[in-house]
């Protein structure tokens, strides 16, 4: 055998193993849920219903299969969620048999802690709720779906975000994470938010999604449904979202690219029914979905990194 291949190159013809981009990305991210859980003692993964998080979900379970997920999933309901959404959440979490934790932005409204916004809109006011459920649950790691390509404040986090003891994001509190090492030691009091999905674009996640057959909420995929416009977006026309004078409420074939409460969540124009024509559909768009579809993000110039400040994902 030693002769036979002292006259042989066995490496000139083998093809070298790499991993395709998107094994490359799973690969990744169960990496980063195995170390967090391996350091830290109380993490919990923020579960909406959104793509997102159905991805970051699903990441979860092939990190720990084929045991259990190793922690609940916690959910800032703001009141204003669509309907389709929350029961996919419901049906998911029934299935999957894992603990929810739902924090109600109504609570705080009805007792006064928290007040209605003039805008009426309720995402700016789940960051008080959230960390509260942080602090109650004593959780130490956050999991959430953030993603660096969605907003230009999401540009600059880390996969591992330290908070401190208000929950706040200071960027010039931060650790390098150089080849791939994260670093999640805090003082007491403090906790770290933890993006799996950090180096994902939203065009690698519909192909996951396709790769994996994961399902989603029926709204990411085109439907009618009666809108009408406001300020550049198409809004649903709800008892949550309702037309002033002037708007013209109409039923067009629209989906949506993200999903966030009605009251400031806008839909796009789309006949793409299946994942295949969503793939198409994002392939050739300039814009991500939060610049596209979202209010809340268009309330100051720096909306997200104000909010990041205040203990916002």
């Amino acid at each position: 055998m030693t002769a036979l291949l002292e006259g042989t190159d066995v490496t000139r013809d083998a093809a070298p193993y790499r991993l395709d981009q998107l094994a490359t990305l799973e690969s990744e991210a169960i990496h980063i849920f195995r170390e967090v859980v391996a350091e830290l003692e109380r993490p919990v993964l923020l579960f909406s219903g959104g793509k997102d998080s159905v991805v970051m979900l699903h990441l979860a379970r092939k990190a720990f299969w084929p045991g259990p997920i190793q922690f609940p999933l916690l959910h800032v309901d703001t009141g204003h969620n669509f309907a389709e959404v929350l029961d996919y959440r419901d049906a998911t979490v029934a299935r999957l048999g894992a603990k929810l934790i739902v924090a109600r932005v109504q609570d705080y409204l009805d007792d006064g802690r928290l007040l209605e916004r003039a805008d009426g809109t309720r995402n700016p006011l789940q960051t008080q709720p959230l960390l509260d459920a942080i602090a109650e649950g004593r959780f130490d790691a956050v999991f959430g779906g953030g993603r660096r390509d969605e907003e230009k404040a999401r540009a600059k986090e880390r996969v591992v975000s330290l908070r401190d003891e208000f929950g706040q994001w200071d960027p010039r509190n931060q650790r390098p994470e150089l080849w791939s090492l994260y670093n999640p030691r805090h003082r007491p009091g403090e906790h770290v938010r933890v993006f799996p999905l950090s180096n994902w674009t939203e065009l690698d996640v519909w192909h996951y999604i396709e790769a994996e057959g994961i399902e989603l909420p029926s709204l990411y995929y085109a439907h009618d449904r009666a809108v009408f416009r406001r300020d550049g977006m198409w809004l649903a026309a709800s008892e949550i979202t309702q037309p002033r004078a002037g708007d013209v409420v109409e039923t067009r074939r629209v989906r949506y690219r993200t999903v966030g409460d009605i009251s400031c969540t806008g839909a796009v124009e789309s006949d793409a029914a299946t994942v295949a024509d969503v793939i198409a559909e994002v392939a050739v768009t300039r814009i991500t979905e939060r610049g596209a579809t979202r209010a809340d993000d268009r309330l100051t110039e720096a909306a997200m990194e104000d909010r990041k400040k205040e203990g916002y994902f």
